[in-house]
């Protein structure tokens, strides 16, 4: 994909900043994620996950204990997805890209809130403790910001018209290039 692509339903072209900045904007709207992982069966799993950051370089970050079964996952197969899901603001994300299990302490402790004492009582020293990164390689997200009377009158016209429902922004951002990929993004 180059940086100037189209919506699904034609819209104006918006630039990779464009979209990375929406992109970070909902994420940031939408505290709970699912992380899904691949099992060493090859079984899908997901569980929910509170995001503490999206940095500039693009990686997501989630608090963990270093035993837990995702890691397990993550150890065995990287390739995970984060989805979000506002329902009530029409907010969709979908994020995908290799994880790994960091022990960095300065980076649990620039990361650490007060709540999260809940989980690990042991605070920042918990030797269990950890961080998963997600290297976001690959991202789409769907927002209807109109209501949803609007958007089931667009869904009613369409069907009378025989047109393509327009239901919000649909956009898919290549982050970062692939290793051994001959695009760039």
């Amino acid at each position: 994909m180059n940086d100037s692509t189209a919506t699904d339903h034609g819209d104006v072209a918006k630039s990779k900043a464009e979209r990375m900045s929406k992109l970070r904007e909902l994420i940031d709207n939408i505290s709970i994620a699912s992380l899904v992982t691949m099992d060493a069966d090859g079984v899908m799993r997901a569980r929910p996950m509170a995001t503490q950051q999206l940095d500039e370089n693009s990686e997501l970050w989630f608090f963990t204990n270093d035993y837990s079964a995702k890691v397990d996952n993550v150890l065995v197969h990287p390739q995970v997805c984060v989805s979000y899901a506002d329902p009530g603001k029409n907010s969709y994300v979908s994020v995908s890209g290799p994880a790994e299990l960091v022990r960095d302490k300065e980076k649990i402790r620039e990361l650490w809130k007060p709540i999260l004492k809940a989980w690990f009582p042991k605070g920042v020293d918990d030797p269990d403790i950890a961080l998963l990164k997600v290297d976001a390689v690959s991202a789409q997200y769907w927002d209807a910001a109109n209501s949803k009377l609007v958007q089931l009158f667009g869904v009613l016209k369409a069907l009378a018209t025989g047109q393509v429902a327009d239901v919000g922004e649909n956009e898919k951002v290549n982050v970062r290039q692939r290793i051994g990929s001959d695009t760039a993004t």
